[in-house]
């Protein structure tokens, strides 16, 4: 077993205030702020993705991989983006990092927002109060390791 493989990651970045913005580009900014799209990358379809799940949530309506990749496509075209990442083995590579990382339901071959939560709602019960903590305590261990 490599020791080296973290047992839970989490990215934080800080950005300006929100301003007004489309849609789309406020879930580009939460996407970089947790970590889930680098700067700077051109595929970026996981804002898609959960802009397509989020939409879904407030009809507590859960999606297969093909409807939303059909969802992608449109939102896409909305947007006069091109089709990049759109292929389904990344569009369910990445429904996997989400469930990966609580922030998706999957049920069969089904998905949802964790809980049809909102965004802010899953940042705060899954991430602000479950894997930062966990994640802050042990960097503490290391630290207090080191110091012995």
């Amino acid at each position: 077993m490599n020791r080296d493989i973290p047992l839970a990651e989490i990215i934080l970045r800080r950005y300006e205030k929100p301003y007004q913005t489309d849609k789309r580009e406020l879930m580009k900014k939460i996407c970089l702020s947790l970590g889930l799209l680098q700067p700077g990358d051109s595929r970026d379809v996981i804002v898609d993705v959960l802009l397509v799940l989020d939409e879904a949530r407030k009809n507590k309506q859960q999606l297969s991989s093909d409807e939303i990749k059909t969802k992608i496509i449109e939102t896409r075209t909305k947007y006069g983006l091109e089709m990049k990442g759109i292929a389904e083995s990344n569009i369910r590579r990445q429904l996997k990092r989400l469930n990966d990382s609580m922030i998706l339901d999957k049920r069969g071959n089904m998905y949802n927002l964790s809980e049809f939560s909102s965004m802010g709602e899953i940042f705060s019960n899954k991430i602000e109060k479950f894997v930062i903590p966990q994640c802050l305590e042990r960097v503490k261990e290391y630290l207090s390791e080191l110091e012995k």
